[in-house]
C-alpha cells in the first residue's frame, strides 16, 4: 500500500522529471543543432553556395588584370625579307575606365607597311572614354554585379540554414516529446501492475471481488497498449532525427538507443509584447528580403549600365613614341603634341538610339517589377510571423490551463485512492481518475510540442534562425 502511494506521488511530478535508464546519454538540443550546422550535408552545401560566388567575384576581377602580350610576324619568299614586326606589349586596365599600355616595336624589310616605324622603337599611352563607358562599363558592372551576388549568396547561406534548422528543432522535440510520453506510459503501467498485485492479494484474503482483479488488469493491458504505440514512435522519432545528423568525415550518423532528449528544457518563454520585435527583425534580417535588397542593387548597376547606352561612342587615344627602346629618352613635357606622339578620337552615335531607350526602360521596369516582388513578399513574411506568434501565445495559455487541470485531476486521484483503501469507493473510479491524469498528461505533452513548433516556426517566419 505504502509503495502504491509513493508511485502515485511519483506520478505528479511526471511533467517535471522523467525517470531515466541508468546509461542513459542526454542529448541536448543544443549539442544536436551544434552537430547538425557542422557537418549536415545541406549546411555544407550552404557553405559552397558562398564559396561559388567567391570564386565567380575573383573571375570577375579578373577582368582588370594586367596581360601581356607579344605580336611578332615574318615573311621571307623567294630569298626576299618582305617584313618582320616584333611587338611586346604590357597593358593595365584601371577603374576610372582608361586603358594603359606600354610597349616595344623592332620593325623591318622591305615591303615594310609605310605606317609602321622602321627598327626599334618605344610607346606608352592610353585609351580613355569620355561619354560611353565613362560613369559605367560591362567590366566595372560585372565586378560590382558579382560583388552583390557574393553578398546575395551570403543570404541564401543564412536562407538554407534556417529552413534547416526549423525543422531539426521540430524533430528534436517530437523526439522529445515521444521520449516523455513513452517515459509516462511506462511509469503508468508499472502503477498499475503493482495495483494488480495488491487487488489479487486482497482478494486471495476475501478483501476484494474477481470483478476489482478484472478490472485492474484491464488497466494494466490498457497502459502495456499505450506503451508500446509510445514505444515504436519514440523509435521512429529517433530514426526521423538521425537524418540530421552526420559525422566529420560525410557519415551518417545513427543515434544510439541509450541517447535520451533533454526534457528538462521544456520551459516557457516570456512572450509578452515581442511581436513587434519579431516583426522588426524580420524586415531587417530576413535573408530572402535581404536577398531581394541585394538583387535590387545589382538591377540599379544595371541600369547605370544601359543608362550608358544612351551616350555615343567617345573615346580618345593617345601614344609617346620614341626611337629605341627607352620611351623617355630626351623627354620633353611640352612637346607632348608637337613631336613623337599618336593621338586620335573615335566617335560613333546610333541616330535613333532605339536599343539603347529600349534596354533602359528594360531596366527600370526590372528594378519596378522587384520592388512589387519585394512589397508582396514583406507582406507574407510579416503576417506569417504574426500567424505562428498568434498561435504561439494561445498554446501559451493552453498549457497553463492543462497544467492546473492536471494538478487538479492529480488532487482527485490522490483522495479517490485514499477512499479506495478506506473501502469508500471501487477500483473502477480509481481507474477513471487515473485515465484522467494520463489524458492530461497526454494533451500537457503533446501542447508543449505544438508550442515548441510554433515558437521556432515564428523565428523561422522571421528568418532568424541561425
Amino acid at each position: 500500500m505504502i509503495r502504491i502511494i509513493s508511485s502515485l506521488f511519483l506520478i505528479i511530478c511526471l511533467t517535471k522529471s522523467i525517470a531515466q535508464p541508468n546509461n542513459a546519454v542526454v542529448f541536448s538540443p543544443q549539442q544536436f543543432i551544434e552537430q547538425v550546422r557542422q557537418y549536415h550535408p545541406v549546411a555544407r552545401q550552404a557553405r559552397i553556395v558562398v564559396q561559388k560566388a567567391d570564386a565567380e567575384l575573383l573571375a570577375a576581377r579578373g577582368l582588370f588584370d594586367p596581360t601581356a602580350q607579344l605580336n611578332a610576324e615574318r615573311k621571307t619568299f623567294d630569298g626576299k625579307n618582305y617584313f618582320f614586326y616584333t611587338n611586346p606589349e604590357v597593358k593595365l586596365p584601371t577603374w576610372i575606365g582608361a586603358d594603359f599600355k606600354a610597349g616595344l616595336e623592332n620593325n623591318g624589310g622591305q615591303f615594310l607597311n609605310p605606317e609602321v616605324t622602321r627598327s626599334q622603337s618605344s610607346y606608352l599611352g592610353f585609351e580613355m572614354p569620355l561619354a560611353r563607358g565613362l560613369v559605367m562599363d560591362k567590366r566595372r558592372a560585372a565586378v560590382e554585379q558579382a560583388r552583390l551576388f557574393r553578398s546575395q549568396s551570403d543570404q541564401e547561406r543564412l536562407g538554407i540554414i534556417n529552413d534547416l534548422l526549423f525543422d531539426s528543432y521540430v524533430t528534436y522535440w517530437e523526439w522529445a516529446g515521444a521520449y516523455q510520453l513513452y517515459s509516462i506510459y511506462s511509469r503508468f503501467l508499472e502503477i498499475s501492475r503493482d495495483r494488480l498485485r495488491f487487488v489479487r492479494i486482497a482478494f486471495f484474503n476475501g478483501d476484494r471481488s474477481v470483478m476489482d482483479t478484472v478490472e485492474a488488469l484491464t488497466q494494466v493491458q490498457n497502459f502495456e497498449m499505450l506503451q508500446a504505440n509510445a514505444q515504436m514512435r519514440f523509435n521512429n522519432t529517433r530514426l526521423e532525427l538521425s537524418n540530421f545528423l552526420w559525422e566529420e568525415r560525410d557519415s551518417a550518423f545513427i543515434i544510439p538507443t541509450n541517447y535520451v532528449p533533454d526534457t528538462t528544457q521544456f520551459v516557457m518563454y516570456q512572450l509578452a509584447d515581442q511581436l513587434d520585435n519579431y516583426v522588426s527583425r524580420a524586415n531587417q534580417e530576413n535573408p530572402f528580403l535581404r536577398m531581394y535588397d541585394f538583387k535590387l542593387d545589382a538591377l540599379e548597376v544595371e541600369r547605370k549600365l544601359k543608362f550608358q547606352s544612351l551616350l555615343p561612342y567617345l573615346n580618345v587615344k593617345y601614344n609617346l613614341l620614341n626611337q629605341g627602346y627607352n620611351v623617355f629618352r630626351n623627354f620633353d613635357a611640352a612637346a607632348l603634341f608637337t613631336n613623337n606622339y599618336k593621338w586620335g578620337i573615335d566617335f560613333k552615335i546610333p541616330l535613333f538610339l532605339r536599343e539603347g531607350r529600349g534596354e533602359y526602360r528594360k531596366a527600370k521596369l526590372k528594378i519596378q517589377e522587384t520592388n512589387l516582388e519585394v512589397s508582396n513578399k514583406r507582406w507574407q513574411i510579416e503576417n506569417k510571423v504574426r500567424f505562428y506568434y498568434n498561435e504561439m501565445t494561445l498554446l501559451e495559455k493552453q498549457l497553463r490551463i492543462t497544467q492546473q487541470a492536471l494538478n487538479n485531476y492529480q488532487i482527485l486521484l490522490r483522495n479517490e485512492t485514499l477512499r479506495f483503501e478506506n473501502g469508500e469507493s471501487s477500483l473502477f473510479l480509481v481507474n477513471t481518475r487515473e485515465n484522467k491524469v494520463m489524458e492530461s498528461m497526454e494533451k500537457l505533452v503533446e501542447l508543449r510540442i505544438k508550442y515548441y513548433k510554433s515558437r521556432y516556426a515564428t523565428e523561422w517566419a522571421a528568418g532568424i534562425l541561425r
